[in-house]
Order: structure tokens, then sequence, then C-alpha cells
């Protein structure tokens, strides 16, 4: 009777015990953004504890980062430090990862397998490394994004199951323009950490513009000084008549170290930062500080509403030439990116029609009208930056007159010069305004902040198609991914940022990342929902509403 008893005793608690693990792992889920190629789900969980460590192989200064970033996590939760070594094998009670480049996985790929025992995350690179981490970071409770070191690790189990993943894109972004309002150095490297959370691999950084210049040239010290600052700025719309301004001084930039800060921090997390250096339009800001290098001499002030305006570089004087080369050159000792993106859109041409020194450049090169002059002007930048051994991405208007021998495009008014574009054997980065642009409206509930115009909700962010069917299976491989764009003219301060950015940002990255005949708007919205709990921890203020729309408004 008495061994009866306690074979009924131990029976209950160990169904006791199944029942609490159950109850802790309805606090997990399978819901990763963006969603993995395959996923498949086993009974059981991996429980973290005081005593789990990290092994690694091999340890280096690159698959250290993913290693550092899972413990720094854990730290900054719950105050528990795991502990970070080189191994060649899985062992009990830790997280085994290796470089392992058999398993026929894309290089920012990985192949995850959580068991009760061990976690083994194994990738052909350190970016998979670190992209796997942020799938196990996803499947951990939210609590595990807490930074105040007192939550309990017990309570941090990962539900078991086996990942094969890999991105469908290599070029998945997001743009971010400091030119109309400047953010600071943590809210820039927040804006990375979710980018990074959602394994995005680029930000496109947009430093200058007429409104001001954002980046330190210690050459060219006036460009600062003078060029970060508009007298004032504009008060509600554009297209709000008659005009107010706020009568209040606007500026800032950012120095090289600080620049240099940032794309170290975003390195950290296999992030790439293409800098945004604009020419030859979108520049009054920089003649300001230097008139000579315009085609009227000025003067000119920085300006103090948004839009398109007449005067830009002069493309007839070598010496802008010069300028700009020189500007470069320091962007690119800042910058490692293989890319140096120049701008190359809404360049007015009305000064190049009657200048004396455009017209003798058009005249000399033999160029046919002012459209041939701005393709002139990229072609002779693209020179330059390729003998430096890196590349230019321009918008779709470096199209126009012929494009540059070896530039990539930015396709943004539509996807129709993207097509062009990788017809002509050019690669080509989507970022469709009516698709991409993350400074349109996202609802049309009454209350929103003023926003430029346009109607952009998440369930058409998500519906983006980057390949176009107009193109061919080999065509379409110069289609290297898609972007997001946040513009600020009308975006001021970090928590509108997030509003406007959040989660439409997350629906780019997952384009980017899922395979296409794997997306389904629901599941993203269940997947995206469980997650809220998550970005709260973390912060984020995204928008919550109305994220479906119409068949009609797709």
């Amino acid at each position: 009777m008495r061994t009866l008893a306690m074979s009924t005793l131990f029976i209950l608690l160990f169904l006791s015990g199944c029942k609490s693990r159950d109850s802790r792992l309805e606090e997990n889920n399978y819901n990763i953004i963006p969603a993995p190629v395959s996923l498949v789900p086993v009974p059981g969980a991996f429980s973290l504890s005081k005593s789990t460590s990290v092994i690694v192989s091999p340890l280096n200064e690159e698959t250290s980062k993913a290693a550092a970033f899972l413990a720094s996590m854990v730290k900054k939760s719950t105050g528990v430090e795991l502990k970070v070594t080189e191994g060649k094998k899985a062992r009990r009670n830790a997280v085994f990862m290796a470089i392992d480049t058999t398993k026929g996985i894309e290089a920012e790929g990985y192949l995850l397998e959580v068991k009760p025992k061990r976690i083994t995350l194994l990738a052909p690179s350190a970016a998979g490394l670190f992209h796997g981490v942020q799938s196990l970071r996803q499947l951990l409770p939210p609590q595990v994004e807490s930074v105040t070191g007192t939550e309990d690790i017990t309570r941090f189990i990962v539900p078991c199951c086996v990942i094969k993943d890999e991105p469908r894109f290599r070029y998945r972004g997001m743009h971010l323009d400091v030119c109309r309002h400047i953010f600071s150095l943590e809210e820039v490297k927040k804006y990375i950490d979710i980018l990074a959370l959602h394994k995005m691999n680029t930000l496109h950084w947009h430093l200058t513009d007429d409104q001001g210049w954002r980046i330190e040239i210690k050459k060219y010290p006036l460009l600062t000084t003078v060029g970060s600052t508009r007298k004032e700025t504009l008060v509600g719309h554009y297209g709000d008549k008659p005009e107010k301004y706020d009568a209040t001084p606007y500026g800032g930039f950012f120095t090289q170290e600080e620049a240099k800060e940032i794309v170290k921090y975003a390195s950290d997390r296999f992030i790439n930062v293409i800098p945004e250096i604009e020419m030859p339009g979108h520049a009054v800001a920089a003649i300001s500080s230097y008139p000579v290098f315009s085609c009227t001499g000025g003067p000119f002030q920085v300006e103090t509403t948004w839009g398109v305006f007449p005067d830009v570089y002069c493309a007839g004087k070598d010496t802008t030439f010069a300028f700009l080369e020189e500007v470069l050159t320091e962007i690119m000792d800042i910058f490692p990116s293989p890319y140096i993106h120049i701008g190359g859109d809404e360049c007015p041409k009305e000064r190049w029609n009657v200048c004396p020194y455009c017209l003798k450049r058009m005249k000399e090169e033999k160029l046919a009208d002012a459209s041939m002059l701005q393709s002139y002007f990229i072609k002779r930048i693209e020179k330059f930056v390729v003998s430096r051994g890196r590349h230019i991405i321009g918008w779709d208007e470096i199209l126009e007159g012929g494009i540059a021998p070896e530039a990539t495009v930015m396709s943004w008014r539509g996807i129709d010069g993207g097509i062009e574009a990788a017809k002509l054997g050019h690669d080509v980065i989507m970022t469709p305004g009516g698709y991409m642009y993350l400074d349109y409206y996202q609802s049309r509930e009454a209350g929103q902040p003023v926003a430029i115009g346009g109607f952009t909700p998440l369930e058409k962010v998500y519906s983006f198609e980057p390949c176009p069917k107009e193109l061919t299976e080999e065509q379409n491989k110069h289609i290297l991914g898609l972007q997001g764009n946040v513009w600020t003219e009308y975006i001021a301060t970090p928590s509108h940022l997030e509003y406007m950015a959040f989660p439409r940002a997350f629906a780019i990255a997952e384009t980017g990342w899922t395979p296409r005949l794997k997306k389904d708007f629901e599941d993203f919205l269940v997947r995206f929902k469980s997650q809220c709990p998550r970005y709260d921890i973390m912060g984020i203020n995204y928008f919550k509403g109305d994220y479906r729309i119409s068949n009609e408004e797709l």
C-alpha cells in the first residue's frame, strides 16, 4: 500500500511538473518575424539557468559578436552572466554555436536546433550565427528584453524546435533621414537595434540635404558651422497657406568620431551603414556654406521649408568635382560600406541651362541637353568612387541621360526605373513610394500626426513583391532586395519616428527574408501581435490601429 501510495504521489508530482512546464511554455511560441523558411516544432523545452554556458567554434572577433549579444541580453535582464568559451562540441545545458559550411545554407542563414538539454546553432558565417541568435531571442519570453537585471532566469525557456533558415534577398534595408530632423546617437542606435532584431542588414543614412548638412568634413568646416543650421522651420504641412514658421534656429551634426561609433555599433549587429551625400541637387545647405560651388555664387541660406529648389551644384566647374571628391574621401574613411549613395534625384536644370560654365561643359563634352549633363556629373563621380574600390547607388533619376556603367539603382518613383535598370544589366534596390515610403499616412483614423501625404497601411506594405513579372528569371537576379524609407520633414521626435516606421518596417523585413510563397499577412499579424509585449518592454512606440485595408486599396 505504501509503495502504491508513493508511486501515485510520484505520478502526481510528475504530472504537476509537466503542467508547470506547459504553463511556462504558454509564454513562448514560434511566432518569429520574419517567418523562417522552415520551422518544425518538437515537444519539450530548454531552460536557461545560472550555469548555462555559451560554447563557440571557433571563437574569434566575428563569431564572438553573436555569443556576446546573447550573453549581454541575458545579463541585462537577469543579472546572470553566461560564460562564453571556445569549444568544438555541444554540451549539456549549453548553447553551442559553430561555423559550419556543410549544411547547404546561404551565407546569412542558419540551422537552429533546440533540445531539452542543449541548443545547437550552426551557420556558414558569423552573420548567420547572429541572425540565429535573433530567432532564439524571439523564442525566449519577452522579459528577456528587460534591462532591470532582476528577471528570474528560470522563467527563460525556449520551446524545442528545428529551424532551417536563410534570407530571400541579400539587401534588406531601412533608410533614415537626419537632415530635416536630426536624432541623437542613442536614438539612432535604438533604430539599429530594432532592425537587427528583424534580421535587416542595411541602414541607409541620409546625411545631407537642402535643410541641413549633418556630417563633419574636416577639410570644409563651414559645412557644419554654417550648413548644419537653418534659421527656422516650417510649421504645419507644406501645402498650408499662408506658410508659418517657428522662428527658432534648428541644427546639429554628427562628428566623424560619432559617425564611426554608429558604424561600429551597426557592424557588431551585422548591419552595413550606407551614407548618402546628395548631389547634384538637394545641395542648398552645402552651397550656403561654399557658394563658389554653385552656378550663381549666391548668397544662399539653408532652406527652412521642404521641396525641390533650383540652386544646385555647378556641373561646369572642375572645382565642384574637386570639392566633392575631397568630401567623399573623408566619407569613405568613415564608412567602410562597399556602397556610397550619391542621391542624383530631383535636380532642376534651370541654372545649368543658363550658366556659362555648364553651357561650356555641355559644348566641350558634346552633351545634347542638361539631362546628359547630369549623366556626365554622375558618371564622373562614379569613376572617382570606383577608383577608391567602392560603388555608387543613386535614385532612379540617374537613368536619365544614360546610366553610369557600374551604378546600382534605387527605384523610388514606382518600379519602372528598377525594371529598366535590371533590363540594362544593373543591380536594383526596390523602394517604390507607394509601398516603401513610411512617411506616408498609415491610417485614416482621426488624430493622426501630420504626414507628407499618401496612404500606405501595413497590409499594403506587406503586399509588395520586389521581383516584377515584367522581368525574366535572369533579369530578376539583379533585384538585390528592398528598402523602407523614412523621410523626416514631419517627423521631429524619436517617438514619432518609431510610430511611423513600426510595424511597417517589420513587414518589409519579412518580405526581404521570407520566401514569397510562405508569406501570409494574416499569419504575420498573429506573429506580430504575439511579439507586441516584447516591443512594449523595448519601449518601441509602434503604431496600434487598423492594419488591414480593402482589396481595392492594395
